[in-house]
C-alpha cells in the first residue's frame, strides 16, 4: 500500500487505542455483529444490525427477513465463534482446516451438487467440483479440476509468510490479510459462499495478531467488488491493498468520531481543547489533535510521565517530551519533579 495510506493506518489505530474504544462495554460483540451482518449483506441479506443483535442474543427472529438471510447470519456468526477459537492456537492452515469453515459458513443454507464432475454438498464445504464464472459475461474462475492443487500451494506460501511476519508491524499483518483474502477468493474453492469465507479468513488472520478486524459495509459493495477486478486484470495487488486500507481507516475515523461524540467528550471535551489550541496558540489541526489525545488519555489517570506516552501512542522520547512541555506551557498539565524523574498531572 501506499506510505500515504500506511502512515493514516498507523495513525487511526493509534488514536482508536487511546481513546480507548475498544474497552467500551460489548464493543467488541457489536463490532463482530456488524462484520457479520454486513458480510451477509454483500451477498444479498437485507438483515440489519439490530435484527441480528436480536437474532443472535435473544433468538428473535424477524418477519421482515426471509429464513434463508437470517440462517445465513446464523451460520457465519457460528463460522466467526469457532474460528476466533481455533485461530489463537495459531494452527497450520490446510485445505482441510478451509473446508470446515467454508463448512460452517454454509451449514444451514448449503445444498447438495450433482454435476458432471461428480457430487458435492457445500453445506459440508465440500469443494466445488463444476466450473463457475465471476458473473454474467465475466471471467470464468479456474478450471475445477486445478482447486485441490491450487489450495494446497496457497495454504503452504500463507503458513510460510505467517511465519516469517513481523508481529509487530501492524501494515503487515493487514497485508497479509488482504493477500490472503484475494488468493483465496481467485481460487474460489467453493460453489456458494467464497466471498463471506475468504472475508472471514481475512478477519481470523487480523484477530490472531490482534489488530483490528476490517469491515467491508454493504456501502462498500461497489468500491470493493471494483478493486477485486482491477487486481486480477492489471495484476497488481497493490490495488486491492489500497482500496481495503481506504475502507478501513473509513471506518476507523466514523468510530473515533462517534465515539468522541457520545462518550469522550464527557471525559474530556477534545474538540474543544483542539479549536482552542489551535485558535489561541496559532499550531496546526493534526498537532492540536495529537495534544488532545493525550489529555483524553490522561482522563482517568492521576499522573503520567514521559515513559507512558511513548509506549501508549508509539512517539519518540523527544517527541513525547515535546508533547508533554507543550501542554505544560499551554496550562493543560502541571509537571513535578526534576529532568529525570518527571511525571505530569492535569492541570484542573
Amino acid at each position: 500500500m501506499t506510505q500515504e495510506n500506511k502512515d493514516l493506518l498507523q495513525q487511526l489505530i493509534a488514536r482508536h487505542k487511546v481513546l480507548g474504544i475498544s474497552n467500551q462495554l460489548d464493543y467488541e460483540k457489536f463490532y463482530l455483529y456488524s462484520i457479520i451482518t454486513h458480510s451477509t449483506a454483500l451477498e444479498g441479506s437485507t438483515v440489519t444490525e439490530v435484527e441480528a443483535q436480536l437474532l443472535f442474543d435473544e433468538g428473535i427472529t424477524s418477519g421482515k427477513r426471509t429464513i434463508v438471510e437470517q440462517n445465513m447470519n446464523l451460520d457465519l456468526k457460528a463460522a466467526y465463534d469457532y474460528g476466533r477459537v481455533w485461530i489463537k492456537r495459531h494452527p497450520a492452515i490446510t485445505t482441510d482446516s478451509l473446508i470446515t469453515l467454508a463448512g460452517k459458513v454454509m451449514a444451514r443454507t448449503g445444498v447438495e451438487y450433482n454435476s458432471l464432475g461428480g457430487t458435492f454438498d457445500s453445506s459440508k464445504g465440500e469443494l466445488r467440483k463444476l466450473n463457475v464464472t465471476a458473473g454474467a459475461g465475466e471471467k470464468s474462475y479456474m478450471n475445477y479440476l486445478k482447486v485441490p492443487q491450487r489450495l494446497e500451494t496457497f495454504c503452504r506460501e500463507l503458513n510460510a509468510r505467517r511465519k516469517a511476519l513481523d508481529t509487530t508491524d501492524i501494515v503487515a499483518i493487514y497485508e497479509l490479510s488482504f493477500w490472503a483474502h484475494y488468493e483465496l477468493v481467485t481460487i474460489h474453492p467453493w460453489a456458494d459462499g467464497n466471498g463471506r469465507t475468504c472475508r472471514l479468513l481475512m478477519n481470523l488472520l487480523q484477530m490472531e495478531y490482534d489488530v483490528l478486524p476490517t469491515k467491508v459495509l454493504r456501502e462498500d459493495k461497489a468500491a470493493y467488488i471494483q478493486a477485486l477486478i482491477d487486481t486480477r486484470e492489471e495484476e497488481d495487488m497493490e490495488i486491492l491493498f489500497n482500496c481495503m486500507t481506504q475502507l478501513h481507516c473509513s471506518h476507523l475515523k466514523q468510530d473515533i468520531d462517534q465515539f468522541i461524540k457520545d462518550i469522550a467528550s464527557e471525559m474530556v471535551d477534545i474538540p474543544h481543547y483542539e479549536k482552542e489550541m489551535v485558535d489561541k496558540w496559532s499550531i496546526n489541526l493534526s498537532l492540536a489533535r495529537k495534544l488532545a489525545d493525550i489529555l483524553a488519555f490522561m482522563a482517568d489517570k492521576d499522573q503520567i510521565n514521559t515513559a507512558t506516552i511513548v509506549s501508549e501512542f508509539g512517539f519518540s522520547e523527544t517527541t513525547a517530551k515535546r508533547y508533554l512541555r507543550q501542554l505544560t506551557e499551554f496550562g493543560y498539565l502541571q509537571a513535578h519533579g526534576g529532568n529525570k524523574n518527571r511525571t505530569y498531572s492535569r492541570n484542573e
